[in-house]
């Protein structure tokens, strides 16, 4: 079970279209999350953009919801940058106004924050590092490309089976203006309106 607010949040979301550019886009992810269920494997996504700060986790954190969401077990998401810096406080802060519950484990300039989507669901927990950290998957996982300059400037992502490019806009250009929080939410609908749309398409 979710978080009412979570629920509350998607609920907002049912009556926004995702073009048809944007299903093309997404459709091999949704490829090789079916492959893996027909297979009986578990699936592992690692999403990766550069800093590791913002649309990467972001995505991590609705895709497992997502996943959760349609009744899909054996859904492992992660992600990791090309380099480690830190999540920005803002995406914490956007997602528990949507209702998760976001805890701040450690003080300190690269944060551990736990997430939680479900009161009797395991924590997703989140900080910055690098695609290849031990935290994350060595072989057998997706590399997700969040951002257009990870994935022009890291041909090689190491041990994936298939890389996919899912780009999204960057909300830090929105820093420190009026329009950050109005933007943040805005991106974080976003990926997860298509992050649902993945998982409403996988057949079990």
């Amino acid at each position: 079970m979710l978080y009412k607010e979570i629920n509350n949040s998607i609920e907002l979301l049912k009556d926004t279209q995702i073009s048809t550019e944007r299903k093309m886009v997404l459709q091999p992810l949704i490829d090789f999350i079916q492959s893996k269920i027909l297979a009986n494997k578990k699936i592992n996504l690692n999403f990766v953009c550069t800093h590791n700060s913002r649309r990467s986790h972001l995505s991590q954190i609705w895709a497992q919801t997502a996943a959760h969401y349609f009744g899909l077990k054996n859904v492992f998401c992660y992600s990791g940058g090309t380099e480690a810096t830190a999540m920005f406080p803002m995406v914490g802060k956007t997602l528990g106004n949507q209702g998760f519950q976001i805890a701040k484990l450690s003080d300190e300039k690269n944060s551990v924050y736990s997430v939680k989507y479900g009161k009797n669901e395991h924590p997703i927990m989140c900080f910055s590092k690098k695609y290849d950290d031990v935290f994350n998957p060595k072989s057998e996982f997706a590399a997700i490309m969040t951002c257009s300059h990870a994935d022009e400037n890291c041909p090689l992502i190491v041990g994936c089976e298939i890389r996919i490019p899912v780009r999204y806009e960057d909300p830090k250009v929105f820093d420190n203006t009026p329009q950050q929080a109005e933007k943040y939410l805005e991106r974080s609908n976003e990926i997860a309106l298509e992050m649902l749309y993945v998982f409403s398409k996988i057949k079990k």
